[in-house]
């Protein structure tokens, strides 16, 4: 029996030194995806502004965006608005914003966490040709002062909160005119906008004044630019990708030709989708795009991520995408609630989990017995009617691809890309329950691995090729905004785009990430080291929550700090008659320490770590790595180099701790 292969060579590609052939979907060998046919006969869809009304078309009229309003500090039911409606407030919108003063191809902030508004305020920018610039979050003062006047931005649409922060900074921002506040607008904000030589306007105001005042929009063409979205960064000033509508749609179009070929889904009304992930990161808005072009419902969270599941109980969401961290954290409480449990509950759960993880083998994702006797409380954490869940952001371990398998039931991918190319580089096909693997490129995409010799990764190496992921495409970004030399770092004058991401092709061609070529250090003896491949291993043990490695080039050995699981410490201290104390007195009691490093060692092993892998020493920390505290990016990865700032006495004293002993 032939084996099935995911990509194929491109064919008469040249044979170029330190290189590996580029490699294209199976789906696609000749040509790749651009856009993708609407169901209105002859007609392609090659804008997001046309992937809208392709959605609008789709709906018949259903349901779009749902919110949950807040009564009395307690939220309510979901309210929704229909894509017909949303099309006629965009429309009026759109509108509102050109008689402010913009035109096609100028750009307006958005500053905000995930809502209605945020959705429409893109999707005007889409119907008229302007051009979206998000600000982050949490990026901090300094990055939102320099992308805001590296853009000379003069609109700003904004959360109340957020609308708050610029006139603070407006000293700093010269060029912000106009600032239109979603939701209620507060008298304060306006006399204090007056004050400063701002406009502060309401969203609704504008989308009245778009209605009272129809403007015929100019509608974008697929090289026009949608958004220029800044990377989130773990360094340094952000970069802001010039993506097109082009690059979307090609992205777009490839899960519509995977799922014409049954490798994917396309949503349909039937769907619902949770909207937590920053809207402010591509990954979020390729999701959101994808779910338009079926005509899905998105519903949005509360804005707090710890009651998230309380949203997700109330709209019972049938797709769910998210993070490793997230599904990391899922993972490390229920199999820490079945040690917990033991007995009977144990027996029965390790023995349907078995049974099922066996199953996988065969291709096989459900069980008539063990999916209701076992796993549906496991499946309701989740609303209980998830059939797809996509994975992206970063690698997730193939033991947690297995349990979201096992436990929910449904159809898991892995997806792997940047902001630099849509979020469109990779995905698993569906009916592959091989884990570990993010399937081959993407169908609007060519990637080949290029020779990292300094790393000992290289194309020729046996038994499967490795080296750094180069990609080309339909998806791949035209540069960064204003930024001349670090394009050129990045694109090639064939257009190939580095990704500083270290890949490997296996035996049936699909993609492996192994490295990150930034993120790879040499301890003193020369042994290189991957710190996030140990991390994504550490935090998988049930007394960790989350945890940095830190090894320093002239030491040869490896650190780290640990932020224990609060669930699980407590259990521990329960049984060590520690069971009075806080959890911030845990953390800091030298026994949890000790025990803690003891664990991890341990652990460490039987993942088979290396010895030179293995942590010497660790300082435990009660405070999480959060994106409020500089730790996290806007997408949950951690900023290595803010960390190794934050706890730099700490690792000079475990080295000094080491080298004593």
């Amino acid at each position: 029996m032939a084996t099935q292969m995911y990509s194929v060579a491109v064919p008469n590609s040249p044979d170029i030194p330190g290189e590996g052939k580029p490699r294209r979907s199976v789906l696609c060998p000749d040509k790749l995806v651009e856009n993708y046919p609407s169901i209105k006969a002859g007609a392609t869809i090659t804008t997001l502004y046309e992937n809208f009304l392709e959605g609008v078309l789709r709906s018949d009229g259903g349901d779009f965006l749902g919110h949950r309003p807040i009564v009395n500090g307690a939220p309510q039911d979901y309210k929704w608005e229909s894509y017909t409606k949303v099309q006629k407030r965009v429309t009026d919108f759109g509108a509102g914003l050109s008689h402010l003063g913009l035109s096609p191809s100028d750009n307006f902030g958005i500053f905000s966490i995930n809502r209605p508004e945020w959705t429409m305020s893109e999707l005007a920018g889409y119907m008229y040709n302007y051009t979206t610039v998000p600000l982050y979050d949490t990026l901090g003062v300094t990055a939102i002062e320099y992308i805001v006047n590296q853009t000379e931005m003069q609109i700003i649409i904004a959360s109340a909160d957020k609308a708050s922060i610029i006139l603070n900074l407006k000293s700093t921002l010269p060029t912000v005119k106009i600032v239109i506040v979603m939701g209620e607008l507060d008298d304060a904000l306006v006399t204090e906008g007056k004050d400063l030589g701002v406009n502060v306007v309401s969203w609704t105001s504008v989308e009245a004044s778009g209605l009272e005042r129809p403007v015929e929009a100019v509608h974008p063409t697929a090289e026009d630019v949608a958004t220029i979205c800044y990377t989130s960064g773990t360094t340094g000033t952000p970069k802001g990708a010039i993506l097109t509508h082009k690059n979307f749609v090609g992205t777009i179009g490839s899960f519509h030709m995977m799922a014409k070929h049954g490798k994917f889904f396309i949503p349909s009304c039937a769907d619902i989708h949770v909207s937590y992930l920053p809207l402010a990161h591509v990954f979020e808005r390729l999701c959101q795009s994808v779910m338009i072009s079926g005509s899905a419902r998105i519903g949005y969270y509360q804005g707090d991520t710890l009651k998230l599941l309380d949203d997700i109980a109330v709209l019972h969401p049938t797709i769910f995408v998210s993070v490793p961290r997230l599904f990391n954290r899922i993972y490390d409480k229920v199999l820490a609630g079945v040690k917990a449990k033991g007995g009977l509950a144990a027996f029965l759960f390790n023995r349907a989990y078995n049974a099922k993880k066996a199953n996988l083998r065969r291709g096989i994702i459900e069980h008539a017995l063990w999916d209701k006797l076992v796993f549906g409380t496991i499946r309701a954490r989740l609303g209980g009617k998830v059939k797809h869940i996509v994975s992206g952001s970063a690698p997730i371990s193939p033991d947690v691809m297995d349990f979201l398998r096992i436990c929910f039931s449904a159809d898991v991918y892995e997806g792997y890309g940047q902001t630099e190319q849509a979020a469109g580089l990779s995905m698993s096909y569906r009916g592959d329950l091989t884990p570990g693997q993010v399937g081959p490129p993407q169908l609007c995409t060519e990637v080949k691995l290029r020779d990292l010799p300094a790393m000992n990764y290289t194309s020729q190496d046996k038994p499967f090729p490795r080296g750094e992921i180069m990609l080309r495409g339909t998806s791949v970004f035209k540069g960064y905004f204003k930024s001349q030399k670090q394009t050129e770092e990045t694109l090639d004058a064939e257009g190939w785009s580095s990704t500083g991401d270290v890949g490997q092709w296996d035996a049936q061609g699909r993609l492996i990430v192994i490295d990150r070529v930034k993120n790879i250090f040499k301890l003193a003896q020369g042994e290189y080291i991957a710190p996030e491949k140990i991390e994504a291993i550490l935090a998988k043990h049930f007394l960790v929550a989350q945890v940095f490695v830190h090894g320093h080039s002239l030491q040869a050995t490896l650190v780290g700090v640990v932020v224990p699981d609060a669930e699980t410490l407590k259990l521990w201290a329960n049984e060590n008659k520690l069971g009075d104390k806080s959890y911030e007195e845990l953390c800091a009691h030298p026994l949890v320490r000790t025990t803690l490093l003891k664990e991890l060692t341990v652990f460490g092993k039987e993942s088979d770590l290396k010895g030179f892998e293995i942590l010497k020493n660790i300082y435990v920390t009660s405070e999480q790595f959060s994106i409020e505290n500089d730790l996290l990016t806007p997408t949950f990865k951690l900023k290595r180099h803010q960390a190794k700032e934050k706890y730099n006495a700490e690792i000079d004293r475990m080295y000094n701790e080491i080298n004593n002993n």
